[in-house]
């Protein structure tokens, strides 16, 4: 079969399936993979700016762009173009000596043993999130805004210690701008420089300028106090910024001053987005599901009965939470689709992706596979049984990408959502209030409606 032939919507005559993919993309993948199959071509946009966009959606095709063939699949496409440009060349969007330089100095840093000695300030968020939940009892909060705040100030704490305050209201102002910004040049056909003084491009850049200000004082003011992580776990100097300027190569190499602002700003919109929006639904889920939250709730409350804050070695003893928290991500993936540019033609599906082809894979769409899951809208945590995720394809499942360039936080990011809704669980039944939240697709899945559930103290 010849790319030419490859199946895919019609859209509208002169701009194809932009419109669709604006304003529903989530739906237009689920209609997509529903009507053409597992490997889909979608035209979108005016002629002489149409772009076309090649959907893979079976667990296999994932694989083959991901793992096997990862090397003809890199991150040139637009959506990783626009997040280098407002958040800097970090290890999400670093490509080859650039990207092997980093990983090389990141890595030890999130080791699974590194990461267990985040679970103290983990612990510290979680309890005074619980703290000011109990003192309004009977309260109706919005989970989107609740969850987004707390895993901010979770990663924010990890990364700069006694200087979180300074950081948190900068970011969880101006992330939303730049994502929105970086959203929208994604779909549109027609992307004005950014120099050209449009009103939208004004808000972008002060945004931009002010995440950039606050990440700059801050490393700089610990250069000239001499703080840098002795990566020791005692505390003190070795929050994870202080470890990034304290990491170094085989031959001495280290990141310099902007590198190291990148990747702070990598991590922080990786590292509390994403994790958000798990908390968000796994407890938006549970509130639905009482017999579910049931189990979750006796499964916390067994392990922490004394009121004590979770370690990093309770997270072996949450297999029910942890069931539940993988579901969740397989029904709202924080990243709901992942892109790629095809460097050379080849085969996916038995289908011909050409050179230079857009190619994306969609977890949100992969993970309701009717041939892997059934009755796919369900929710389900015993899906994650041990036997039943050994019996299923690996990319069946992959909130956390795969291949060389899987997620590397993908083990703190468990860990926060564990420990986190174990003590959450313990402390309130959740009642859910909205049922049906609308979504969109941005950087990350996006809430377009609040996420509102009543909390009823234990």
């Amino acid at each position: 079969m010849t790319a030419t032939r490859v199946p895919g919507p019609p859209g509208l005559p002169l701009i194809g399936s932009l419109l669709d993919l604006r304003r529903d993309a989530l739906g237009t993948y689920l209609a997509a993979h529903r009507d053409h199959g597992d490997v889909v071509r979608v035209q979108a946009g005016p002629p002489g700016l149409r772009a076309e966009l090649w959907m893979v959606f079976s667990p296999e095709g994932a694989q083959q762009v991901l793992a096997t063939e990862a090397a003809n699949f890199r991150k040139d496409n637009v959506f990783y173009g626009e997040i280098r440009e407002s958040f800097g060349n970090g290890l999400l969007t670093a490509q080859d000596a650039d990207y092997l330089r980093q990983r090389r100095l990141v890595q030890p840093l999130f080791t699974r043993r590194r990461v267990d000695q985040y679970a103290g300030a983990i612990g510290t968020e979680t309890a005074a999130l619980a703290a000011r939940w109990a003192a309004e009892p009977g309260r109706t909060v919005d989970l989107g805004e609740e969850m987004n705040r707390f895993a901010l100030r979770t990663v924010a704490r990890i990364l700069f210690g006694q200087d979180v305050e300074e950081a948190v209201e900068t970011v969880h102002h101006a992330f939303p701008v730049l994502n929105g910004f970086v959203r929208d040049r994604g779909f549109s056909p027609l992307r004005l420089p950014r120099a050209w003084p449009l009103p939208g491009h004004r808000k972008a850049l002060a945004a931009e300028r002010a995440l950039y200000e606050v990440c700059d004082g801050i490393i700089a003011r610990r250069a000239a106090e001499g703080r840098s992580g002795d990566g020791n776990g005692d505390g003190g100097a070795d929050d994870l910024l202080g470890l990034l300027a304290a990491a170094r190569g085989e031959d001495g190499e280290r990141l310099d001053a902007t590198e190291l602002r990148e990747q702070v700003l990598i991590f922080l919109l990786a590292g509390h987005e994403t994790t958000a929006t798990s908390l968000t639904f796994a407890l938006h889920l549970l509130g639905k599901h009482p017999e579910q939250q049931a189990l979750a709730h006796r499964e916390a409350a067994g392990l922490l009965a004394d009121g004590r804050r979770p370690t990093a070695a309770d997270y072996a003893e949450l297999p029910y939470l942890t069931r539940v928290l993988k579901e969740t991500m397989r029904l709202f993936p924080a990243a709901p689709s992942i892109g790629r540019r095809a460097v050379a033609a080849t085969t996916v599906g038995g289908v011909e992706i050409p050179a230079g082809a857009d190619v994306l894979v969609a977890p949100y769409v992969t993970h309701r596979h009717p041939a892997h899951w059934e009755d796919p809208e369900r929710f389900d945590p015993d899906r994650f049984t041990p036997e039943r995720e050994a019996a299923r394809h690996r990319y069946a499942w992959f909130p956390f990408g795969g291949g060389p360039r899987a997620c590397i936080g993908q083990h703190f990011s468990m860990l926060e959502s564990v420990l986190s809704l174990a003590v959450l669980l313990r402390d309130f039944e959740v009642t859910a209030v909205d049922h049906d939240v609308p979504l969109g697709q941005g950087i990350t899945l996006e809430l377009h409606g609040p996420v509102r559930v009543s909390l009823t103290p234990r």
